[in-house]
């Protein structure tokens, strides 16, 4: 038997969520609170003192028109996401209910959402990525995501970018004064007027042929991610 692993084998985020149907009162909960929230994020969000360090890697990596795989911690989405807002980047977004509000922040950032199943290890995701790449669109993944364990590769991300063949980068944010909420993610956000530095790795190949062979190479990936990421403060 070949020791091959399917794509519907392989997680794209952190552990499977349950993602059963919500009432009229969640969704209007979820209408209020990322429309509130959106507002509330670019106010904020104004204030803070942006800066890059890296930043070359990414656009040599642009410049040349190619998709890519970015690469993030969950609880570093919301700095990042500012940075690169308007650009049209393809985010994958949960299907569970939270997960709702924070697509509809990132619509509101100008990104295009990937609304991604989480059951049978995030199969229909992997394939959504995969077809928003060979669409000539960047794609971000929290590895993470979308609820732990923090910090937690998990593969799918390499296993994209293997089927369609384009290079994987991590972007990291560090913030000096910062909210962190006490969520597994340890989400943070930025306090007014708060210095923040968004970081980009150098963007690496898998040399994987195989799912089996791209899981193997998630410690890689990982590591290059915890280059540019902000300190671990669980």
């Amino acid at each position: 038997m070949s020791d091959e692993r399917r794509v519907d084998e392989l997680p794209v985020g952190g552990r499977s969520v349950d993602e059963r149907p919500v009432g009229w009162r969640r969704r209007a909960k979820v209408a209020i609170v990322s429309t509130l929230g959106g507002g509330v994020v670019r106010l904020l969000a104004r204030t803070w003192r942006m800066s890059t360090r890296g930043e070359d890697a990414f656009a040599a990596l642009r410049a040349t028109g190619a998709p890519m795989v970015i690469v993030l911690w969950h609880g570093e989405l919301l700095p990042i996401l500012w940075q690169h807002r308007d650009q049209g980047i393809s985010v994958l977004i949960s299907t569970h209910s939270d997960g709702e509000i924070i697509a509809r922040i990132c619509q509101s950032l100008g990104c295009r959402t990937v609304r991604g199943s989480s059951s049978r290890g995030g199969a229909r995701a992997l394939l959504e990525l995969v077809r928003e790449l060979d669409g000539g669109h960047e794609v971000a993944v929290t590895p993470d995501g979308p609820r732990g364990p923090r910090r937690e590769f998990a593969p799918g991300a390499v296993v994209a970018a293997m089927r369609a063949g384009v290079p994987v980068i991590a972007f990291g944010a560090t913030v000096d004064r910062a909210w962190r909420l006490r969520s597994w993610d340890r989400f943070v956000i930025p306090k007014p007027f708060a210095r923040v530095t968004i970081a980009y790795s150098a963007g690496e190949r898998p040399h994987a042929t195989s799912p089996r062979e791209a899981e193997a190479e998630a410690p890689r990936f990982r590591a290059l991610l915890m280059s540019v990421c902000g300190p671990d403060e669980a």
